[in-house]
């Protein structure tokens, strides 16, 4: 319908103010605009719509269906993909990283599978090594904080130099096995720990002991018994004060053999001594001395090799014969002994191993420390 000015300005426009009428004409433009466009585009802002071929839609079908098998990871494999699948998933199990399986796979050669398995062989044996090395190093640590705890020491792990030397020697940048300096870290590490810093020089004198054996099951209760009761009998720790107690065995064990034990204690020359205990002669000497917590034996070997290890000292072999010389003295026996009804326990022990002053001109001893 069309509207002429006259019936435009009396319905839209009269009475109105000049900023009105101004309103009114722009949006009049922007209707006049808007015709025009349309009737220049009659096509402008309609959306095609194209259907396709029955063909078409099956083809994409297939496309989206595979799309959505490889979004929700489904697959379908052949029987010889599965094989291979099978046999990537047993070398990795064996802990093979991917480059070797492939290599293995690719090329079926069994001489490179065999160098391909040494090789990992190796690996292994390396991080077993490097795991061993660090078990060591705690089972040491764990034996001085119980050492210290049984014998109410004060001992602060951050501040005992020892410790804090094998701690410098391991690099938090090198804990994984595989990176070619950690095991010297390691190695370094062992060393430092395994060698003793507080290891005393002392001197025995010649003495007269009085001597429990026995052979067979419990070798070291049995001959403590009989010990224990000689000297309970003989109020030792009363006519003898500075008593002391050693013990070796004698034979060592060896391959869960019946082995032997054999204990002395201080007597006065002159004491009688029953049988089956036997009065004897101790000859003394210089011992390398290193105190443990009872229980603690594997400390005999960082003693074996500090003595090894000495520029001043040599192991010195004497009798008894039993440990090759060494003895293990009970520490504090007239503490132990003095009261009957309240005997406390040995909880201290002496590692003594026998030594002589290194010949300067013969380098090392030709003696053999024992295992």
């Amino acid at each position: 319908m069309m509207i002429s000015p006259e019936s435009y300005y009396e319905e839209y426009l009269k009475g109105k103010t000049k900023e009105e009428i101004m309103t009114a004409i722009r949006g009049l433009k922007q209707e006049i605009g808007h015709l025009k466009n349309s009737m220049e585009n009659p096509y402008d802002g309609m959306k095609t719509v194209i259907h396709p071929s029955e063909d078409t839609r099956i083809y994409w079908s297939r496309e989206y269906l595979d799309i959505a098998k490889e979004a929700y990871s489904y697959r379908m494999y052949d029987e010889s993909a599965v094989r291979r699948l099978q046999q990537i998933i047993t070398l990795r199990k064996l802990r093979l990283p991917l480059k070797k399986i492939a290599l293995i796979l690719n090329d079926m050669d069994q001489v490179k599978i065999v160098k391909t398995f040494q090789e990992s062989v190796c690996e292994l044996d390396a991080e077993i090594a490097a795991l061993e090395t660090i078990r060591n190093i705690l089972c040491a640590f764990i034996a001085q904080l119980n050492t210290a705890a049984q014998t109410q020491v004060k001992f602060d792990l951050f501040d005992n130099a020892e410790l804090m030397s094998v701690m410098q020697t391991l690099s938090l940048t090198k804990i994984h096995f595989k990176e070619g300096r950690s095991m010297d870290d390691l190695n370094r590490a062992n060393e430092t720990l395994s060698t003793l810093t507080n290891v005393r020089v002392i001197y025995l004198p010649p003495c007269t002991v009085a001597a429990s054996y026995h052979l067979g099951v419990n070798p070291e209760d049995n001959a403590s018994k009989a010990l224990h009761t000689f000297i309970r009998n003989n109020e030792l720790e009363k006519i003898k004060p500075d008593l002391r107690v050693w013990g070796f065995n004698n034979p060592s064990p060896s391959d869960h053999e019946t082995y032997g034990y054999e204990l002395w204690v201080t007597i006065p020359d002159a004491l009688d001594v029953p049988a089956p205990l036997q009065k004897k002669q101790f000859s003394g000497g210089l011992y390398a001395a290193h105190c443990i917590k009872m229980g603690d034996f594997q400390e005999w070997q960082r003693l074996h090799k500090w003595v090894e290890n000495s520029t001043e000292y040599a192991y010195d072999a004497r009798e008894p014969l039993g440990m090759g010389g060494c003895l293990e003295e009970h520490l504090n026996a007239y503490s132990y002994y003095k009261d009957a009804k309240k005997a406390a326990k040995f909880i201290q022990l002496d590692l003594l191993t026998p030594i002589t002053l290194r010949d300067p001109v013969g380098g090392r001893d030709k003696n053999k420390l024992p295992l």
